[in-house]
């Protein structure tokens, strides 16, 4: 506002005075407004430090984390551990991509002899994907501390069921820090996973887009008695300052890529997009380009008209733009390819999940020889399966290839679940 007043010097001196304090009282000085919110919002790793580790006082703790795990001034949870004297750090645990988020989705990594601490880290997609009894000797409790999708195809909260598990037959506390959902906890989409399908990217009876943090799942994982062991001892460590109508972006939370393919605050929507139609191998969704989960394209498909159809459907929230590129790796690795990219104009109104069926129906429209689902192999229709956490949206979809044949599948055990959800509710 300075600079603003500088520039009016030279106008009527009592009218700029004038003009300087009333919108001093009407418009937000912004850099303190933003300073505010991030002093009043706190993580559940904040609310630790704010409480000078109290809760873990006199136990040896066991993290789970990864490249996720930042205070507010972007500090890392092992180093912070490793450097309070209220802190008795023994051991890590890393989740697929590894501790620094750097391996690609899906290949093994191995545990490490350790950090130049000498704390070690054991890997939990490897050789094993739970804690194992030795990993777990000389710990007392095993916290959590990752930044989540809100997407249930996202192995992070695998990981944390099993690691759920793994406490409850040693005996351990188990803690969780919780953290925003990026997906915001009011979007609730897709069917409730079919418990014949689960699997590492779908182990619990819950929606696409479940609408929870990871505390809240945590809890409800444990109360529903879904680890395949006695309940967990278990601890959700709030955030301050949170409720159900908050999104990410609101709080001016630092957005730290979770995985290599999601860069971006706005990515895990995009992943729901497209995320199942990419297991497929026959459509380039953008991963191996500059847009992850944010295009669909093949060689054979012209971009203009395939955007053409998309926006005659006339999908509320959502745009789609002609587009045309050669991946840097992954599927169609160095070969021109067309489509659509999506743009999301509406988060509140756009139904995501279906996208990707309406974008293989007009497909279908304009390419009728080209049936994704006998052109995929079978583990790859295998995967779209698990992705869905059904079999029946495939098989009734690829009869006619019409969305309209599928919408109650979609939404299959949507209005029992948010029922039962809501009793897990820790944020108004």
């Amino acid at each position: 506002m300075k600079t603003l007043l500088i520039s009016f010097n030279n106008f009527i001196g009592i009218i700029g005075i004038l003009f300087f304090q009333i919108t001093c009282s009407v418009i937000p000085n912004i850099d303190n407004e933003i300073h505010q919110t991030q002093f009043q919002f706190l993580t559940g790793l904040d609310v630790l430090i704010e409480n000078n580790f109290l809760e873990l006082k006199g136990k040896r703790i066991g993290l789970i984390t990864n490249q996720t795990g930042l205070d507010q001034g972007l500090t890392q949870n092992v180093d912070i551990f490793d450097e309070s004297d209220n802190v008795e750090l023994k051991a890590i645990f890393s989740p697929e991509h590894g501790l620094f988020g750097s391996v690609s989705a899906g290949e093994k990594i191995e545990s490490d002899d350790g950090l130049t601490s000498g704390i070690p880290v054991y890997s939990l997609y490897g050789s094993t994907r739970k804690p194992t009894k030795a990993m777990l000797d000389g710990i007392d409790i095993l916290l959590y501390d990752i930044q989540d999708t809100g997407i249930r195809s996202y192995t992070y909260i695998s990981t944390m069921g099993l690691a759920m598990e793994a406490a409850a037959e040693q005996g351990l506390e188990f803690m969780v820090l919780d953290r925003p959902n990026p997906m915001g906890l009011e979007k609730i989409e897709g069917n409730v996973l079919d418990m014949r399908f689960s699997s590492f990217i779908g182990q619990y009876p819950i929606p696409y887009v479940y609408g929870l943090t990871c505390g809240e799942l945590a809890n409800m994982i444990n109360e529903c008695e879904w680890l395949e062991s006695d309940k967990c001892d278990l601890t959700i460590i709030k955030m301050k300052n949170y409720d159900r109508g908050l999104l990410m972006d609101q709080l001016e939370q630092r957005w730290v890529p979770t995985s290599p393919h999601v860069p971006e605050l706005r990515t895990p929507a995009y992943m729901v997009a497209t995320g199942i139609l990419g297991e497929l191998g026959v459509f380039s969704n953008g991963v191996g380009y500059t847009t992850p989960f944010m295009t669909m394209a093949a060689p054979w498909v012209h971009a203009e008209t395939m955007a053409e159809h998309m926006n005659a459907l006339k999908l509320e929230g959502v745009m789609f733009r002609p587009i045309r590129y050669k991946p840097y790796y992954a599927s169609y690795e160095g070969v021109d390819i067309g489509g659509v990219q999506i743009h999301i104009t509406n988060f509140d109104k756009v139904d995501l999940m279906p996208i990707q069926f309406y974008f293989l129906q007009e497909h279908h429209n304009l390419y009728p020889d080209k049936n994704p689902f006998e052109m995929a192999a079978d583990k790859q229709i295998e995967m779209f399966d698990r992705a869905l956490g059904t079999d029946r949206i495939r098989k009734i979809f690829s009869r006619n290839f019409k969305v309209k044949d599928i919408q109650d599948e979609l939404i299959n055990g949507l209005d029992d679940y948010n029922t039962l959800s809501t009793q897990y509710h820790l944020y108004d």
